[in-house]
């Protein structure tokens, strides 16, 4: 729930009200006055409530942040979670005990938990916001990986003359293959197939 209407004999007890409901403070949301009450002849008779509308303000860092601790805590893992939000990116850090289950077979776990957050930030947003979820710096240990992978399989499609078609990979995954083999001077890259299976493929010029 992101904003909710409330009534009460005054706007403080209106909007006291809503925040409660939402699980907000005072600093988190925007509110509207819809209507300011009165008491009414000698504070009896007509009086009428006040009315506002309380709607939180678009915060991705916690919007992810609570849905993590969610996830973590049906898990039963205890996660440290770091984030930085910097023009429309948000990155963030994962720390603990044991991170391996998060990562999963080649980052499988990870990217399906960035997939949910990315889902969550950007559900109600008027403008998109990228997740990038890491731990243990596996975003780059996995981006080395991939890079050495690729100008090792160019090597072998210079000498071969075969195209060579690597597994299936994330979007974010073959963009890594593809960059780093954009300047060959005798391979280019493309990609082929349909997701989740699709592959990209080094091939001579």
């Amino acid at each position: 729930m992101d904003e909710i209407r409330k009534t009460g004999k005054s706007i403080d007890e209106a909007i006291a009200a809503a925040l409660s409901e939402l699980g907000a403070s005072k600093e988190e949301v925007s509110i509207t006055v819809i209507e300011e009450g009165s008491k009414g002849l000698f504070g009896v008779f007509g009086g009428k409530d006040a009315v506002v509308l309380v709607r939180k303000n678009f915060n991705p860092e916690r919007m992810a942040e609570n849905f993590l601790r969610e996830v973590f805590l049906s898990m039963g893992l205890i996660v440290k979670i770091e984030t930085q939000l910097k023009d429309k990116h948000l990155l963030i850090n994962l720390t603990g005990g044991d991170m391996g289950i998060l990562i999963g077979k080649r980052g499988q776990t990870l990217d399906a938990l960035q997939y949910l957050v990315n889902l969550v930030v950007n559900k109600n947003s008027n403008s998109y916001v990228s997740v990038m979820l890491d731990t243990e710096n596996y975003r780059q240990r996995r981006k080395e990986t991939l890079e050495t992978l690729a100008f090792n399989l160019a090597k072998k499609v210079k000498h071969t003359k075969k195209n060579v078609v690597l597994e299936p990979m994330n979007p974010y995954e073959r963009r890594i293959i593809h960059s780093a083999l954009q300047n060959d001077r005798f391979v280019t890259t493309y990609s082929e197939g349909e997701e989740p299976y699709r592959n990209v493929v080094i091939t001579l010029k």
